[in-house]
């Protein structure tokens, strides 16, 4: 898998708009069908593995729609996330369910709480108010005792405790899984990612928790143009995935 993020490959799709032509709209309507199928002049859409187009819910078709109406005279697909997350919902995550579950295993793993700084005083502290709620949610919500160490060496977590993640991970629907890993693989924290999902967590919050660190570099250092223009990609990600996850 790329380690683009979508807001980057956002970028780069509009950057490329003329070294590799978009292809041109060829529809004037679109159209919800009762089922939830999309339909643009009256014909189904389809997503790249040719599967229909039909949404679980109507506030997610309305925002599919949305964006393929909202397309001008060339089709974009990196300014339709809710489509793209829509079609790897129905695409990959029943096909490649057990790797996207894996995956997430393996990030619960590694999970970004789990490594902390032992100075200076304000970062430590910046980490502790974010990150050991986490912790202490999946203790007693997940019944998942994750340990926390200082430094970036690798600590083993309790094969219980990733067991736990993938308790939780396994009841999801396409859909939310979709969600999950792309917010976990976005956050580098399939805890906070989890949290999220279940509305333990408010947007805002979960942004701040997997942004610790940086923000702290920030209010160091500055910011840089490079800095200013990952952020911004990651932030346009998080947020179509919040959105995503509303809209279900």
């Amino acid at each position: 898998m790329s380690d683009e993020t979508d807001g980057e490959r956002m970028t780069r799709l509009s950057r490329d708009r003329y070294e590799r032509p978009l292809p041109k709209r060829f529809y004037k309507t679109v159209s919800i069908s009762d089922d939830n199928t999309i339909l643009l002049d009256s014909r189904v859409v389809k997503t790249p593995m040719k599967a229909i187009l039909r949404l679980p819910t109507r506030g997610l078709a309305e925002a599919v729609a949305d964006e393929w109406m909202a397309q001008g005279s060339h089709i974009n697909p990196g300014v339709m996330p809710i489509t793209r997350y829509a079609n790897t919902a129905i695409d990959r995550a029943v096909s490649e369910r057990q790797t996207v579950l894996d995956e997430i295993g393996r990030y619960a793993g590694n999970d970004l709480v789990c490594y902390r700084a032992d100075r200076p005083p304000h970062l430590v502290a910046m980490q502790r108010l974010h990150w050991d709620p986490v912790l202490v949610y999946a203790r007693r919500q997940l019944d998942a005792e994750f340990k926390a160490t200082v430094g970036v060496v690798h600590v083993e977590q309790s094969t219980d405790a990733i067991d736990k993640i993938r308790e939780a991970t396994a009841k999801l629907d396409p859909y939310r899984l979709t969600a999950l890993f792309n917010l976990t693989t976005l956050t580098g924290s399939a805890l906070i990612s989890v949290m999220l999902l279940r509305g333990a967590v408010t947007a805002v919050a979960a942004w701040d928790a997997a942004h610790v660190d940086e923000d702290y570099q920030i209010l160091e250092w500055g910011w840089d143009e490079q800095a200013i223009a990952r952020r911004a990609g990651r932030r346009q990600d998080f947020d179509g995935l919040v959105s995503f996850i509303n809209l279900l």
